[in-house]
C-alpha cells in the first residue's frame, strides 16, 4: 500500500471517529510506526488533521478541545466577574453576548434573571438560557464556527443591526493598556462591533490575563464602552484611559477585598 493510498485511508477513518493512534494504524496498514508518524506529518502539514500525542484528531475535534480548555482557564474568575455583570443587568430588559467563554458565564449568572429578551451569535448562551426565565432567546442567523458555536460572518452582522438592545456584554481575546479592545478572528470582530454599535450599555468582560496577550484586530476602545468588568487591577495606563473614556471599571478582587474587611473587623 502506497503512502496516497494509506493517507486516504486515515482520512476516512477520521471522518466517522474523532481519533485515530498511530500504533492501530501501523498494525492495520502493517508497515512501521515511522511511516505512519511520515503520513501524518504530511497530512497535518496540509492541514487535512491536527497531531497529538500518539495519533492525530479531527481538525475540528482540535479546535473543540481547545475551546474546552479555554471554558477551564480561570474558571472561578470568570464565574466571580459573571455574576458581577448579571448584578449589572435588571429583569425585564434586553441584552446582547456574543462569543466566549466568559460571557457564556454571564447567561449561566443571568439564569434568575426574569424576562429578559437575549440576542446572541453564540449556540451555546442559547442552549444555556433555554428552559429558563427568559421571555424570548433571538439566535442571529449566519454561517457557524463548528469549533465554538460561533455565529460569524455578514449575515450575522446584517442580523444583529436589525436590533438595538439595552446591554451588550462582549468578550475579548486581548487588551492592550492604551484601551484597545481586541481579538483575532476579523469575521467575528465584525460581529461584536454590531453589538456593541447597537446597544445603549456596553459592557466587557475580560480577565486580567488578557493585558498579557496581544491579537491583531481591534474591537473597539475604551471609549465605545461604559463598564469593563475584570478580576484585577489593570495597568496604570489602561486606569488613566478609562478615566479619560469615562468608563467605569469594576474588579471582583476589590468586591473580594472589601467582603475581607468587613470579615476581619
Amino acid at each position: 500500500m502506497d503512502s496516497t493510498t494509506r493517507q486516504s485511508a486515515i482520512l476516512e477513518q477520521l471522518n466517522t471517529q474523532d481519533r485515530v493512534e498511530v500504533e492501530e494504524l501501523a498494525n492495520l496498514f502493517g508497515v512501521s510506526l515511522q511511516t505512519v508518524r511520515a503520513d501524518l506529518r504530511d497530512l497535518s502539514t496540509r492541514g487535512a488533521l491536527s497531531r497529538v500525542h500518539g495519533g492525530a484528531v479531527r481538525v475540528s475535534s482540535a479546535a473543540n478541545r481547545a475551546y474546552a480548555d479555554r471554558r477551564r482557564q480561570n474558571a472561578a474568575a470568570k464565574q466571580a466577574m459573571a455574576a458581577m455583570v448579571a448584578d449589572l443587568i435588571p429583569d425585564n430588559c434586553s441584552l446582547a453576548l456574543n462569543i466566549g467563554t466568559s460571557t457564556e458565564q454571564v447567561a449561566r449568572a443571568l439564569s434568575g434573571h426574569r424576562g429578559l429578551t437575549v440576542l446572541s451569535n453564540n449556540i451555546n448562551i442559547i442552549n444555556i438560557m433555554m428552559g429558563g426565565e427568559a421571555k424570548e432567546l433571538i439566535l442571529a442567523g449566519g454561517t457557524v464556527r463548528q469549533s465554538d458555536g460561533a455565529i460569524v460572518g455578514e449575515d450575522a452582522v446584517e442580523f444583529i443591526s436589525r436590533y438595538k438592545v439595552d446591554f451588550a456584554i462582549i468578550g475579548a481575546s486581548a487588551l492592550d493598556a492604551d484601551g484597545a479592545v481586541l481579538d483575532h478572528d476579523a469575521r467575528e470582530v465584525s460581529v461584536a462591533r454590531a453589538i456593541v454599535k447597537n446597544a445603549r450599555t456596553r459592557v466587557l468582560i475580560c480577565d486580567g490575563s488578557k493585558f498579557a496577550l496581544s491579537a491583531p484586530v481591534r474591537i473597539c476602545d475604551l471609549s465605545d464602552l461604559d463598564v469593563v468588568v475584570t478580576d484585577r487591577a489593570p495597568p496604570a495606563e489602561f486606569i488613566k484611559a478609562a478615566r479619560v473614556a469615562n468608563t467605569r471599571i469594576l474588579s471582583t478582587a476589590d468586591r473580594t477585598d472589601t467582603n475581607e474587611s468587613r470579615e476581619n473587623e
